[in-house]
Formats: structure tokens, C-alpha cells, sequence
């Protein structure tokens, strides 16, 4: 209900004055609720547990803008000075002239001064264990010291909600001080000391070297982060701090672990849509801070510590890598946190976001939001706004209560785009109802081979493909046949099948060169042709044979083994897990389970020519199925 005034009614006041007087006092009680209402200070105003919008927020042109820069506890690039990260503030009039306290929705990123528009990638043509050819330099960012403010983002949706809205620049970008360390210790602390300046326990400064002081006087503590990609990373990182008045976090398509964007399972693997990116290209394509200050940061970073950890040779897991690895922090995370990801997202993969969701469940207020999507792509706002009233103001709308998933489920074919904002809601993410069931690939892979549940072949059969770089995972699943993979499908099925959760496979291959790139699918058949996604894809995974002493049983890969080079024909057995996913494949459809080797669109391309033989005997994939085997046995069985 929303909240009005209440009418100055007094009691004392005769309920029918005399017929003379009424006209007097009649005028008496408009000119008195006039003036309480004019003077009543402007309040948040809430229905069905979100933030209305208030008149008295909403003129822009009265909203009051600080700038400074904070002081933090670090000094990233050993100046012997504590470095200042560069802040904006957008708040309401009423909070100077009114001493009305408000919350603050909270984002940062290391994008908002501008990127490179250079060249930042590897060449990617060069065979696997080998040093790869030197990176070219990219084109180094633009800086404008004269910047006023640091993003409009945010500020018209909360604004006029009663929240207000602060916004900063990560360590070493744009006007804040300190050095890029693309996932060093900085990234968590940088917006952690913000949070501390919004509740008076770190010091402001009206510019970046003064002595003069800035407070948040106008502020209850009570803080909510939000963002995307780099900016959805940075809330999670100021979380596992476990810094208070930090109340709530939305981060959507996280980057929780640098290794596990930039490798996989002991693989080099490139993320999405940026062939050849690694951690020191993101370095240069973010790196806008002072030009006179850059260079330090390359001594430190960029040409220092990732040159001696990031290791595109072996793609092993060390000790540079796990100190950029969220996961190692999690338990700092005090907030509620909603979760938000897309199952088609290969840009960060959505395990980024899902092994945080199992790492704080039952510990926190945990809610997820998926998508069918690609990379990006906001919870809809009366979730958002629902979880800021809920934690910011203390709003009890129940929304921690409820349904703790919301998955926008998939398009019907010729139908136009569902609404992000139409999720359909679920008791969890996995499904509580669904269920591992093991199937096993038969013989005939070349062309197409049967994927049952009934158990693997009983005699030996080895089935090989040869690698070749320049045929794409989408070419493959469409050829009949084909020497460069091994494909198996289960039987049409004859009514929809829900897959709720983490495929996990077990191979065992031997190979005729010391190292090799292998890249496991799932898709349906008949593969739809146009772009990657539900009509075609299910998920996907990529590991390194030589890590199989590390590749025993699935799982969040964590193994610092180093892994070995293969020795010709000497088998060898992973296990390791696919993307996370929940999609309902329809009628018609087949499941398969497809083997390659190189994956042009994420792997290293060696030369062709490598072979992979797999023994089918100790091969299979579970697969998480709503309704388990039962659920399987109906949905070939039909209506």
C-alpha cells in the first residue's frame, strides 16, 4: 500500500461546527493541511515491496553530485603512499537541505574512463607446449584528466526510488590512483574502502592528493552493488571481504576466476568472442589510468608478475592464478546475494557464477536469475528493486522467501523474443527434482553411433578422430560423417526433456602426439542451422589430456599438478564437468554426445593432424534430467 499523510484531523475539534462557522472553518483546515503537507519532508514510498518513484527525488537538475577520491588500505603500485580510488556521488536534494539518510546502490568498474581500441589478442596459431610467437602491443588508452563525473548509469531508475547512487573507478583506470592487477587483492579492497568512506571508517578527499576532507553524513550505511561482466565481478570481490553495511549484491555474469575464464581444466581456452585473449591483454585493454603513472604498473604487472604466472604453454593452475579466484574467498560473503547468468553466455561461463551460488547456499539470502541468452543481461527490475527494498530499507516483501530461481525458459520456434522480465519461477537451480542418469556412447561414432542408458559396450572398441582445426563444432554436428569427430544420440525423443544442472563426462583417449586440445558437446540433432544456442547447443567443456592425474572426479577444477606430456598410445582417464544448463530440449530431437579435439572458436589451433583414440568401454556422460531415469524412459515413450 502506498504511504500517504496523514489528514490533521483534532479530535478535539467539534465534528459538525455551527452552520456559520463551517465556511471558516473549513478554510482553517485546507490552509492547515496545506501547510503540513508542504512542509512534510519528502520520504521513500513503497508498494508490493518496491521503491516507488517520489516526485520530490525526481528533478535531476536538483540532484547533488560529490566527487572525490578515497583512500584505501593498499598500495598497488609501491609508491609508498596509500592508494585513492577516484568516486562519484549522485544524491538527493532532501539529503542537504531536509537531512534525509538514504542507502546507496553501489557500482564499479575499470571500463568507465574507456578502453583500447588496439590490438590486444595472441595469435593463436601455434602448436600446443610450444612458446607461443610474442604479442604485439596494443594501442594504449586515451586519458582525459579533466573527466567531472565518472558514469550517469543507475541514476534514473534509483534516484527517484530514495536511493542514492555512487559509482568508482577501479585501482589504476581513469582518476583513481594505484595500478591494473586485472583480479589482484586491490579489486576486492578498492571497493571495500568506498563502503567503509559511506560509513565514516575510511577517509574522502576532495581531490586526489589534498588534505580536505568529505563525509557521508547524508548516508545510513546500507549499501547494494550491481553490474555486469567486469562491474558484476567487482561486487562479488568487495563481498568476500565480508566488509559491513555491504547488505546486498547483484552481479550478473561475474568473472569469478581469471583461470577459470582464460583456461580450462589445465586448457589454454580463450573466452568467447576474444580469440586469443589472456589476462595481460585485459590488462592493456583497461589500463586508462595517469600516463605518467603507467609505467610502474607495467613493471609490476603486466611485464612482472603475469609474465611469470599466467603460463600460456601449459595452461596448469598455480598460485598467480588461484589468487584470482573468487572462490578461495567465498566465505567472507556476509550480504544477500541474487545471481544472475546465462546458460548460452561463453563469454563467462555461467559455471562462474553457479560454483559462488553453491558456495554461500544456506549461509546467505541467495536467490538465482538465468537467461537463454548470451553474454549480459539484468534480472528484471521489479526483482532488482524488490531485492535493494528488501536489504537496503528493510522492506519484508518476502523475496528471499520465495522462489530461489527465476529461468526464462526457451523460445518457441518462429516466436519472437521472450521477456527477460517473464522468468518462470523454481523452487531452486538445480531443479530439486532432477536426477544423474549415466548414458554410454556405442559404436559407430564416426557417423553416428547410439548414446544409451542401458551401460557401456562390453568388448573393447576404440573409436578415433583426427584433429582439424579448421572444421567448426557446428560443421561437425551437421556431417553425416566425418574423420574429425566421434557424435552418438540417444533415440528421438517423443516429448519434451528437461535437463536441470552439471553434465559430467568420463573418457579414456591416448593420443599420437605429447599434447592435445579436447572439447566435449552436447547438442541436439537435427543440428538448427543459424547462430549457437537453444535450437542447437546444450553445453559444452574443454580439458587437457595431460592433466589426468588431476581429472579424477569432476567437479570445480582446483588441482595445481602439473600435468604430463602423453606418451604415444598409452591411454590415459579424465573426468572432468560441462557448462552448467537448464533447458528443456523438445520433441523430435535427439541428445548427442560429441568428441573433437581443437574448438577454432576457443582453443590453441595447432596443426591438423593429431589423432585421439577412445577406448568406449570406460566412456560416458551423466546427464542431470528432471524427473531422472524415469523422466528419460517417458519422454521417449511420448504422450
Amino acid at each position: 500500500m502506498l504511504r500517504s499523510v496523514p489528514f490533521p484531523y483534532n479530535a478535539r475539534m467539534p465534528f459538525h461546527p455551527p452552520v456559520p462557522n463551517r465556511l471558516l472553518v473549513g478554510a482553517l483546515i485546507l490552509c492547515c493541511a496545506g501547510s503540513v503537507l508542504a512542509q512534510a519532508p519528502a520520504k521513500p514510498v513503497f508498494a508490493d515491496g518496491q521503491a516507488q518513484p517520489v516526485p520530490a527525488f525526481s528533478n535531476s537538475s536538483e540532484w547533488i553530485k560529490d566527487q572525490l577520491w578515497v583512500e584505501t588500505e593498499f598500495d598497488s603500485d609501491k609508491d609508498g603512499k596509500r592508494d585513492r580510488v577516484h568516486v562519484c556521488v549522485t544524491r538527493q536534494k532532501q539529503t542537504e537541505t531536509e537531512g534525509l539518510k538514504v542507502p546507496v546502490v553501489y557500482e564499479s568498474s575499470p571500463y568507465f574512463a574507456g578502453t583500447s581500441r588496439g590490438d590486444i589478442l595472441w595469435d593463436v596459431k601455434h602448436e600446443l607446449g610450444q612458446v607461443p610467437p610474442p604479442r604485439k602491443p596494443s594501442a594504449p588508452v586515451e586519458f582525459n584528466p579533466n573527466r567531472k563525473t565518472i558514469s550517469n548509469g543507475l541514476l534514473r531508475e534509483w534516484l527517484p526510488r530514495g536511493f542514492a547512487v555512487v559509482h568508482s573507478e577501479a585501482p589504476g583506470t581513469g582518476l583513481s590512483g594505484g595500478s591494473v592487477t586485472v583480479g589482484g587483492a586491490p579489486e576486492r579492497l578498492a571497493p571495500k574502502a568506498v563502503i567503509d568512506w559511506l560509513n565514516g571508517r575510511a577517509k574522502g578527499f576532495t581531490t586526489f592528493d589534498g588534505t580536505t576532507e568529505i563525509k557521508a553524513t547524508w548516508c545510513t550505511g546500507k549499501v547494494g552493488m550491481i553490474g555486469t561482466s567486469y562491474n558484476g565481478t567487482i561486487p562479488v570481490a568487495a563481498a568476500t571481504t565480508g566488509v559491513k553495511g555491504l547488505e546486498a549484491i547483484i552481479p550478473v555474469a561475474p568473472n569469478t576466476s581469471y583461470y577459470h575464464y582464460y583456461r580450462s581444466n589445465g586448457l589454454v581456452r580463450h573466452p568467447g568472442g576474444w580469440l586469443g585473449e589472456d589476462i595481460d591483454s585485459l590488462y592493456d585493454f583497461i589500463n586508462s589510468g595517469d600516463p605518467a603513472r603507467r609505467a610502474r604498473g607495467d613493471e609490476l604487472y603486466r611485464n612482472g608478475e603475469f609474465v611469470s604466472g599466467m603460463d600460456r604453454v601449459t595452461g596448469d593452475l598455480n598460485e598467480f592464478w588461484a589468487s584470482r579466484d573468487l572462490l578461495r574467498f567465498a566465505k567472507g560473503i556476509k550480504c544477500a546475494v541474487l545471481m544472475a547468468h546465462a546458460f548460452n553466455d561463453w563469454n563467462v561461463v555461467p559455471d562462474h557464477s553457479v560454483r559462488i551460488s553453491e558456495a554461500v547456499r544456506g549461509k546467505v539470502p541467495l536467490v538465482q536469475y538465468f537467461h537463454q541468452d548470451g553474454h549480459g543481461g539484468d534480472p528484471p527490475f521489479w526483482l532488482q528493486n524488490k531485492w535493494f527494498s528488501r536489504f537496503l530499507y528493510g522492506v519484508e516483501n518476502g523475496v528471499e522467501k520465495g522462489p530461489l530461481a527465476y529461468i526464462v525458459r526457451e523460445r518457441a520456434p518462429g516466436a519472437n523474443r521472450r521477456e527477460r522480465a517473464e522468468p518462470t519461477p523454481y523452487p531452486n537451480f538445480p531443479n530439486p527434482d532432477s536426477a544423474a542418469v549415466t548414458f554410454y556412447p556405442q559404436a559407430g561414432g564416426a557417423s553416428l553411433g547410439a548414446l544409451s542408458p542401458s551401460g557401456p559396450v562390453r568388448l573393447s572398441v576404440l573409436e578415433s578422430l583426427i584433429d582439424n582445426v579448421g572444421l567448426s563444432a557446428p560443421d561437425l554436428a551437421q556431417a553425416d560423417s566425418s574423420p574429425s569427430r566421434l557424435l552418438y544420440a540417444t533415440p528421438t525423443l517423443q516429448k519434451p526433456l528437461h535437463l536441470s544442472g552439471t553434465a559430467r563426462v568420463t573418457l579414456r583417449l591416448a593420443a599420437n602426439a605429447s599434447a592435445a586440445n579436447l572439447s566435449v558437446y552436447l547438442v541436439q540433432i537435427p543440428w538448427t542451422k543459424g547462430p549457437i544456442g537453444t535450437d542447437n547447443l546444450i553445453t559444452r567443456g574443454w580439458a587437457d589430456p595431460q592433466n589426468a592425474k588431476s581429472l579424477v572426479k569432476g567437479g570445480d577444477y582446483q588441482s595445481m599438478l602439473p600435468g604430463e606430456p602423453l606418451q604415444g598410445g598409452k591411454f590415459v582417464t579424465l573426468t572432468f564437468d560441462l557448462q552448467p544448463d537448464d533447458q528443456i530440449i523438445p520433441a523430435g530431437k535427439k541428445i548427442a554426445f560429441m568428441l573433437l579435439s581443437s574448438d577454432k572458436d576457443f582453443t590453441l589451433w595447432p596443426k591438423p593432424g593429431t589423432k585421439l583414440t577412445f577406448d568406449l568401454t570406460s566412456a560416458k556422460i551423466t546427464l542431470p534430467i528432471v524427473g531422472g531415469a524415469k523422466g528419460y524412459q517417458a519422454a521417449l515413450q511420448g504422450p
